[in-house]
């Protein structure tokens, strides 16, 4: 290690602790962001789901605190120590339990901070100040200026972000590509199935845009009434109960080790897809063994079945690519029904409003199996539906392929970065590994 490397408090080192505005604005239906806890993820700030402010309440909550570019969010309570970076032009307010870390530049860079708050030491350091709660650990503002680390001269700095940077950028653009594969399938299913454009341009003597003659022949020229108002003439309503089949999971005994030893089966809770990066499943936290497996009625689910998380909260939704036993947060759609995976998958995040709407519960808010049944869906012709299901599946196809190299990269960059900011690994090193995955 070069001997310009030294042990410095983030206040020694000239990085700043600027807390949140401990209150929370009225949310609005369009607006501004307004980041918690839920948005942080693998280091970047997610907007799925964020809940929005309007103009005057942000230029309120951040009057104390104004994001800037290179600035680092970490959770103070709950998930202790998790960060992400602030990008550029982001308009943002930040939400209650979070800090915001700024670097001066004079011994940290301030693009080298977001890696500095993701190594080994600042994880020592957590662990160290972390203040443990009934039912939230945290982390105290006076605390973490004090968190001291291992801080690499600036010219070192730089070449470690070089390194660390490629292999992030290169998975950042393979989720926006992500991304915009789901937007299209998205906006197709919206078009065919919630719009009804195709009918609507044959109804009034318009050919339908962008398909072929044998597609547009698909789509009836009228509409007919029906439970659900105005539906393409000859699409049935059902209740969609009767067009997949539903299933739920359990937890086996956790004080049983036989049933989680040896961990054969991916078993999965809607906590493998609070922080998912893609609307699709390679993975999970845990496994089952065989015994463990046995105690779950719904067995192992095949691949291509949508999971839709019904409670704490309702509304997750992934398609599964590996095959996988659940627990008993989920109502699970295994293919095989009326209705492709795809197509379930972009019907459930159309009315997932409506689904809500059948929920109910004491303390938290779950849908059963019972109450989602009956719920009415259009039922478009089988022709149809499985020109879809060829169109969206060979969107997913590939964005499968560039999620499995995102989590190879991801895998990289996780076993590059302690090595380089502890100086256990040289930057050559560092540099044929990242290359090597940067070239997969």
């Amino acid at each position: 290690m070069q001997a310009e490397w030294q042990v410095l408090t983030l206040d020694e080192a000239g990085v700043s602790l600027i807390d949140c505005d401990h209150r929370t604005p009225p949310a609005s239906e369009a607006g501004y962001p307004y980041i918690a806890i839920p948005q942080l993820r693998d280091g970047h700030v997610a907007l799925d789901g964020v809940r929005r402010i309007s103009r005057q309440h942000l230029a309120e909550w951040t009057k104390k605190l104004k994001p800037r570019e290179h600035d680092v969010i970490v959770v103070r309570r709950c998930n202790s120590g998790v960060s992400a970076v602030v990008p550029r032009g982001a308009e943002w307010a930040i939400g209650q339990n979070l800090v915001v870390l700024r670097a001066d530049g004079r011994r940290v860079h301030p693009e080298f901070l977001r890696w500095l708050v993701r190594g080994e030491d600042w994880w020592g350091q957590v662990r160290k100040f972390v203040n443990a709660g009934a039912v939230f650990d945290s982390l105290k503002c006076r605390d973490i200026p004090n968190f001291e680390l291992l801080v690499p001269p600036l010219g070192e700095q730089g070449r470690i972000c070089d390194v660390l940077d490629a292999v992030d950028h290169r998975i950042d653009l393979l989720r926006q590509t992500n991304a915009t594969l789901e937007s299209i399938a998205q906006a197709l299913f919206k078009s065919w199935f919630i719009d009804f454009d195709p009918v609507r341009a044959k109804a009034e003597g318009r050919e339908p845009e962008g398909m072929d003659a044998a597609t547009a022949a698909l789509f009836p020229a009228e509409f007919e009434e029906s439970a659900l108002g105005s539906v393409p003439k000859g699409w049935r309503v059902q209740p969609i109960g009767d067009l997949v089949e539903t299933v739920g999971g359990s937890t086996p005994d956790t004080k049983n080790p036989s049933f989680w030893e040896p961990a054969v089966h991916h078993w999965t809770s809607p906590r493998d897809l609070s922080s998912a990066p893609s609307p699709v499943l390679l993975d999970t936290e845990r496994k089952v063994s065989p015994a463990g497996l046995a105690k779950i009625s719904s067995g192992l689910l095949p691949v291509g079945s949508l999971l839709m998380s019904s409670r704490a909260p309702i509304g997750y939704l992934t398609l599964t690519q590996v095959p996988v036993a659940i627990n008993q947060g989920y109502i699970a759609m295994p293919p095989g029904g009326r209705l492709p995976p795809q197509y379930l998958y972009f019907w459930c995040r159309a009315n997932m409003d409506g689904i809500k709407s059948h929920a109910n519960g004491s303390t938290f808010m779950e849908i059963s199996k019972k109450a989602f049944r009956p719920i009415p869906a259009v039922l478009p012709s089988s022709q149809l539906l499985d020109n879809f299901a060829e169109f969206a599946g060979s969107l997913f196809n590939r964005l499968v392929a560039n999620e499995r190299l995102a989590r190879a990269l991801v895998d990289t960059r996780d076993t590059l970065l302690p090595r380089l900011i502890s100086g256990k690994l040289r930057l050559p090193e560092a540099h044929a590994e990242a290359d090597a995955a940067l070239a997969a």
